[in-house]
Formats: C-alpha cells, sequence, structure tokens
C-alpha cells in the first residue's frame, strides 16, 4: 500500500488562521501608516510653499497671499493631490514682509501651520484637525 501525500484539513485550518491573524493586525497598521503619509505629503507641500514665496520675495520684494492659486503664484511650488494650502502676507512696514502658511490633506489627521515671525516664527506647529481638511494661516485669523 502506497503512502498519500499531502495536507490534512486540520493542517489547512491552522495555515488560515494564522494568516487571519495576521491580517488582523497588519490592516489597522497599514491605515495609520497610510495617514501618516498624508499628513507627511502636506508637511512636504508647506515647506515647499515656503521656499516658493522666498522665490518670490527675492523676484518681488513682497511675499504673495495665495490659497488654491499657490502653484500659478509661487515660483516652482506643485500642489500635490489632496491638499490644501493658504499663505496670508502681511505688512509691518508697508510691504508684504511677513507670510504665515497651513496645510493639511484631506485624508490625514493633522494641520501644519508656519509663520516667518512673532513667537512661533520660523517653527512649524501641528495639530489634530478632527477630520476636518481647511487650512487657514495663521495670520489670516
Amino acid at each position: 500500500m502506497k503512502k498519500e501525500k499531502g495536507f490534512t484539513l486540520i493542517e489547512l485550518l491552522v495555515v488560515v488562521a494564522i494568516i487571519g491573524i495576521l491580517a488582523a493586525i497588519a490592516i489597522p497598521q497599514f491605515a495609520e501608516y497610510k495617514t501618516k503619509a498624508f499628513n507627511g505629503r502636506a508637511q512636504s507641500d508647506l515647506r515647499n510653499g515656503i521656499t516658493g514665496q522666498e522665490a518670490y520675495y527675492v523676484d518681488s520684494e513682497q511675499y504673495a497671499t495665495c490659497s488654491a492659486d499657490c502653484a500659478g503664484s509661487l515660483p516652482g511650488f506643485v500642489l500635490s493631490q489632496g491638499v490644501s494650502v493658504d499663505f496670508a502676507a502681511a505688512s509691518v512696514s508697508g510691504t508684504n514682509d511677513e507670510f504665515s502658511g497651513a496645510a493639511c490633506h484631506t485624508q490625514g489627521d493633522r494641520d501644519y501651520e508656519w509663520a516667518s515671525s512673532g513667537a512661533a516664527g520660523n517653527v512649524m506647529s501641528n495639530a489634530s484637525n478632527s477630520g476636518t481638511c481647511a487650512p487657514e494661516a495663521p495670520g489670516n485669523s
């Protein structure tokens, strides 16, 4: 009599159970990683917008105020899909010589803000947006 080769039903059920447990652990982690990536995209766009503001200042000797049209206003600035930004210029000495900016992603959970002066000058801050992406530059409040 030949010995048959193969897997028993119990062995197959154990493998399926292990795969199910691993999937139950991995799927929530994957969702968290996606949210962090969307937040990183918003933060990166804000930093790129800050660089664009400085390039605009070199050409115009003032900062720009823009939100949805920043890609057309700021040199070299490309807005990522799903990211909203808002930049506000402020006049201290009669020209727009200061600015602030804010950004968030529609699928992220953080708002990012930056100001060129004041108590939080040149420091990027972030806060929970409670699921609502509506960036408002600190100078616009």
